[in-house]
């Protein structure tokens, strides 16, 4: 058995900002779908995972917190649980897809946003 896990984003999910950042994301977990289900006969797995905000030192959101604390902030207060993700949480969400505990899981894309989204999935 193989497993795949491809790294899309939240920007995928929803189009208040719409951009090529979004567009290339959202075209990721389309092509993971599409392979899960071209591969499932060889047992070879893909999902997809969708990190909402992660911070870390030396990150995208550290370099925001720095520069622009205001928007940093905001943004933050935009997510239910007050906080944004870490590096290993997202990990450790790739690590579960890639291992045999996710045996029949193939095709699904799994957001790890801490409700930040809006959407429903069903």
């Amino acid at each position: 058995d193989a497993a795949v896990v491809m790294i899309s984003s939240t920007a995928a999910l929803e189009t208040a900002f719409a951009n090529a950042y979004g567009a290339t994301k959202a075209a990721l977990i389309h092509l993971s779908k599409g392979l899960a289900r071209q591969h499932a006969a060889s047992r070879i797995r893909f999902n997809s995972v969708s990190p909402g905000m992660v911070y870390f030192e030396g990150g995208s959101w550290h370099g925001i917190e720095q520069k622009m604390p205001k928007f940093f902030e905001q943004s933050l207060a935009r997510n239910p649980t007050g906080r944004m993700g870490s590096p290993v949480e997202i990990a450790n969400a790739v690590v579960f897809l890639s291992s045999p505990r996710s045996s029949y899981t193939t095709g699904t894309n799994l957001v790890i946003d801490g409700a930040l989204t809006q959407r429903v999935d069903f």
